[in-house]
């Protein structure tokens, strides 16, 4: 089973307002997300804490046990709640991510414990894989230990990187990892 965890659990300071519900085009950027994963997976869940900004998704949700810690909670509150034992796991303001990149990352799934996006040195663990078992607890000794960063248990894990030139056959416009940040952004 695969669960896609979409990740809406942020501050949105910097946008000012709640990011999964700025309307790019006339489209909250969730839902444009939504669209571009129909269909890949068994299980969608949205990682949040306010879901009832989002009840009219009618898609089951949940909450970080630490809401506003940041990111790598957020990991473990996605890793926890989903049914799939692959767990593709995206954040809420990529409104054009790559679909075929996604297909990409979950066809290879079983070959390691993380599939995961990365240019150069810098990877992307926020459109990345991730089986359950064996990704939990290592999410979960990285922050016992007071780790902050998603990719600080990555060491502890078999990762493997999807590189270019892989990245720009599957994602040529190059904007499968703009994030929507700002108003800056959005503009």
């Amino acid at each position: 089973m695969i669960t896609i965890a979409v990740q809406a659990g942020g501050k949105s300071s910097r946008m000012g307002e709640d990011k999964a519900l700025v309307r790019l085009g006339g489209t909250p950027l969730i839902e444009r997300v939504l669209e571009r994963i129909d269909g890949l997976a068994d299980e969608i869940l949205i990682t949040t804490n306010r879901p009832e900004t989002l009840t009219h998704l009618k898609l089951r949700m949940a909450g970080d046990e630490v809401p506003g810690a940041g990111a790598l909670h957020g990991l473990k509150s996605a890793l926890n709640a989903a049914q799939g034992e692959i767990v593709l796991v995206l954040s809420c303001d990529t409104p054009f991510v790559s679909r075929e990149l996604l297909e990409h990352l979950l066809y290879r799934a079983h070959e390691a414990d993380v599939i995961v996006p990365k240019h150069g040195d810098k990877c992307e663990p926020l459109q990345a894989v991730y089986n359950r078992a064996r990704c939990l607890p290592a999410v979960e000794a990285a922050l016992e230990s007071g780790e902050k960063r998603v990719v600080s248990f990555f060491p502890k894990v078999h990762v493997l990187p999807i590189e270019e030139p892989v990245l720009s056959e599957l994602d040529p416009s190059g904007l499968s990892f703009f994030n929507v940040n700002t108003p800056e952004d959005l503009e």
